[in-house]
């Protein structure tokens, strides 16, 4: 049996030593502020994330740009040349066109490299979900388990990928198109917090919204209460955008509740920090649907 590759894109938002312990391959997509363009690595290497966060905090405004064809095929035929099989595990084709540029790479590659296998997936998850569908197909791999055994769980569990979020700046949203003006502006006054998740065509889709803050991330754990599979058995990741006291705090619910052990958290990186602006609490789990 060949061995073989997982390689992903940093919208996955893994701790970077997480990632390099799972021997991940990562493909950095680029993001633009302050008149500057960066490469969003897991480690934060070109701009730390609280400075990321910093010029968030100060008005500044994030672009961010896909992966390129050009960039998945270089890191591709790296890997193929190897003599190893390539499973692909791309962001949202909801959010970004970085998973259809992986599918036109691989099939570029196809026929110069005939003998291997190679699988593009498309995630339909974004940030620490997309890291933890990317985290449990690596276990499958570490268990023993073939490119092609890994490639028919990747298609199944990423349907079960729970994705709940709430954001703490309306403005960002309506900045960002998601939410109206007017409807910013009464969420604001009202202290009004919207609930949202991402579903099965993964795009990013209001559900509800509370009143205060502690309301929002409490609804995120009550969400866990009613889809999780095996709440205390399974790794749980929390990501933030710059306000690990409100992370820490969705981590302390998961645990009282259900006396759940694995709890990760990490930044929010900045390309879906461009998007959510800081505040932003997600919370991730395996759930018997999304």
């Amino acid at each position: 049996m060949r061995d073989f590759v997982i390689l992903t894109d940093s919208s996955c938002d893994l701790p970077s030593a997480l990632a390099e312990e799972l021997e991940l391959e990562v493909l950095p997509l680029r993001f633009s502020i302050g008149g500057k363009e960066y490469y969003n690595w897991l480690d934060g290497r070109e701009i730390p994330f609280p400075d990321f966060f910093a010029k968030i905090r100060a008005g500044e405004m994030g672009t961010t740009s896909a992966v390129s064809v050009g960039t998945s095929e270089a890191k591709m035929r790296e890997i193929l040349a190897q003599g190893k099989d390539l499973l692909c595990l791309s962001f949202s084709s909801g959010l970004s066109t970085t998973y259809q540029s992986a599918e036109i790479a691989a099939e570029d590659l196809r026929s110069e490299f005939p003998d291997a296998k190679i699988h593009v997936v498309d995630s339909l998850c974004a940030s620490l979900g997309q890291g933890l569908f990317v985290y449990l197909c690596a276990q499958q791999k570490k268990a023993g388990k073939s490119i092609d055994e890994v490639l028919v769980y990747a298609e199944s569990v990423k349907y079960h990928i729970c994705h709940w979020f709430t954001v703490d700046d309306l403005n960002h949203l309506k900045r960002g198109g998601r939410i109206s003006a007017a409807t910013a502006l009464f969420g604001t006054m009202l202290s009004i917090k919207p609930v949202m998740h991402m579903d099965n065509e993964g795009h990013l889709i209001p559900v509800s919204k509370v009143r205060g803050r502690k309301a929002a991330l409490t609804a995120l754990v009550d969400q866990m209460e009613r889809l999780s599979i095996d709440p205390a058995g399974q790794t749980v990741f929390i990501c933030h955008g710059d306000c690990y006291d409100d992370a820490t705090f969705v981590a302390g619910e998961v645990t009282r509740r259900f006396g759940t052990k694995d709890i990760r958290i990490n930044y929010v990186g900045p390309v879906i920090g461009s998007h959510t602006g800081c505040g932003v609490v997600s919370l991730f789990f395996v759930g018997t649907e999304r």
